[in-house]
């Protein structure tokens, strides 16, 4: 069984966002809706680059989604790579396409050869 290891699920709105993502910092977020068991049905993976917060306030009054978990990462290639692993592991999501590298890098996914030259 796939692990996030994220912290979660809370609502997805801006008061729950400031309080619980308070670190500027790169992470990685999973979105859904919170299942009978208190968990996430994970429906969409993603991660930002350099402030977390911030890109989880795209997702607010989404119509799609209600939660998100999320964690931090210590720069944006642990980010791309945990997205990776992410996007691999759960399969089957919203997402349309394999993570795209961060801009200007020429990072490798290290699940599969989508980006090997």
């Amino acid at each position: 069984m796939a692990n996030l290891n994220m912290t979660g699920p809370f609502v997805i709105d801006t008061a729950t966002i400031d309080k619980e993502v308070s670190k500027t910092s790169a992470g990685n977020y999973a979105l859904g809706k919170k299942n009978n068991k208190g968990g996430l049905t994970v429906q969409y993976v993603g991660r930002s680059d350099d402030d977390l917060n911030v890109r989880l306030k795209d997702y607010v009054n989404h119509k799609k989604y209600t939660h998100f978990k999320y964690s931090y990462a210590t720069n944006a290639k642990a980010a791309f790579e945990e997205e990776c692993r992410n996007y691999h592991d759960w399969g089957s999501l919203d997402n349309d396409i394999h993570p795209d590298r961060p801009k200007g890098k020429n990072y490798q996914c290290p699940y599969c050869d989508n980006f090997k030259e």
